[in-house]
């Protein structure tokens, strides 16, 4: 890909292709047509005039989609997150630029640390002072002491010092979710369970009890945020849907019964398979360890045939799937591979496609993003094939439209 600004917002852009993705749909009539103007979708349709276009974009053999979304990203690495902020938020830029190459225009970003900077990124992108996907913020995820967000519990240990957005008991996780708030959060986000690489606790741990959960929760819509839980196995998922809670992150180790909870009370869930198969790939892989803590291997071997047999029973299981990768403890510019995972379990390409469009939208309460629709923000991108009978095509994007501004093209 070759990046460019023939196209500005402030132009009027047409872009041609044999296929497109409307984020519910694919229609493939050879004759895909949509019409941008000043940033927003105008027009959609084989009928979409081309004679007066500031630019036309013609990709022949190419599907055209709306800007994906994948709504678990963490574009502040974790394991920089004793490093200085600043350094912190150099390194991210990197990590925003290889998503938005990926076709990812928008991300929901849940945090990372104890510091917002995703806050910070959020605001910085949206003027236009640096260049990645538009981030939807839940600024640090909350977490008890000795739960997943406390990333260097052996500071706390010897010298006091504590790393994470900590809270234990209901008082006191009532005022860190107000706290977020202040800080700028669009969702709040909570460690209902231990996780893998977590350094005193294990996934199939639960860290809240039913009362601190209900308090997060009831806090966050107190306040009109939305709540996202990091859960992966039943009982930490349960409390959260219990709760009221309005996204599920993982579920990675949760039964049939579990889903069929998620089914019946409309709960989305975004199960980050990659992250997931990124590690249980590379099991007896000691060139891949290497650096690695013991313990982090160690916990993926004891959990891996409850984590396979988990994401054989998304199929069918009638919960909302919704496209998350979790990427950072895998590379960026892998977050694509999402599509693949989801396809290898058994999830029809178009519902993948759409958990990365209109379910993700829908999750967000965007919708204006995620479908090519008039109306509709000005996001584009195109991939080289048909990705309902070859899904790895998505790991192909080589043209990228946001807000109307042409920023990569073959």
């Amino acid at each position: 890909m070759t990046a460019t600004t023939s196209s500005g917002a402030d132009g009027d852009l047409v872009v041609v292709a044999d296929r497109l993705w409307d984020g519910e749909r694919l229609v493939a009539d050879g004759h895909a047509r949509v019409l941008v103007r000043r940033g927003r979708v105008e027009a959609v349709g084989r009928d979409v005039d081309t004679a007066w276009a500031t630019d036309t974009v013609v990709l022949p053999g190419h599907t055209l989609l709306p800007g994906l979304i994948d709504c678990h990203v963490h574009v502040l690495d974790e394991a920089m997150v004793t490093e200085p902020i600043g350094v912190q938020v150099l390194w991210a830029l990197t990590a925003m630029r290889a998503l938005l190459d990926n076709g990812f225009t928008t991300v929901r970003d849940l945090g990372c640390g104890d510091y917002p900077g995703n806050v910070d990124l959020r605001r910085a992108q949206s003027e236009g002072v640096v260049t990645g996907p538009r981030l939807v913020a839940a600024p640090n995820m909350l977490s008890a002491r000795g739960g997943h967000g406390e990333k260097r519990p052996s500071l706390a240990t010897r010298y006091g010092l504590q790393v994470g957005t900590l809270g234990d008991g209901v008082d006191e996780v009532v005022r860190r979710v107000r706290e977020q708030a202040r800080a700028g959060a669009e969702w709040i986000k909570f460690a209902g369970s231990g996780g893998f690489s977590s350094p005193a606790d294990d996934p199939a741990t639960v860290t809240y009890s039913q009362a601190e959960v209900d308090a997060i929760v009831g806090a966050a819509h107190d306040l009109g945020l939305p709540c996202a839980v990091h859960a992966f196995n039943d009982e930490a998922v349960r409390r959260a849907v219990r709760a009221g809670v309005d996204s599920v992150e993982h579920a990675n180790m949760a039964g049939e019964e579990t889903f069929a909870l998620l089914a019946e009370r409309g709960v989305p869930l975004v199960p980050t398979l990659h992250s997931m198969a990124h590690f249980l790939g590379h099991l007896d892989d000691d060139e891949f360890w290497e650096g690695e803590p013991p313990v982090v291997r160690a916990q993926f071997r004891t959990h891996a045939d409850r984590i396979r047999a988990s994401s054989r029973l998304l199929v069918g299981s009638g919960a909302t799937l919704v496209f998350g990768t979790d990427a950072s403890v895998f590379p960026y510019e892998d977050n694509w591979r999402e599509f693949v995972d989801m396809t290898e379990v058994g999830i029809p390409p178009a519902h993948a496609l759409r958990a990365a469009t209109a379910t993700a939208a829908d999750l967000l309460k965007r919708p204006d993003l995620g479908r090519l629709r008039p109306g509709c923000a000005g996001d584009l991108v195109a991939v080289p094939g048909n990705p309902l009978t070859n899904i790895s095509v998505m790991g192909k994007v080589d043209f990228v439209v946001q807000d109307g501004h042409v920023l990569t093209r073959p």
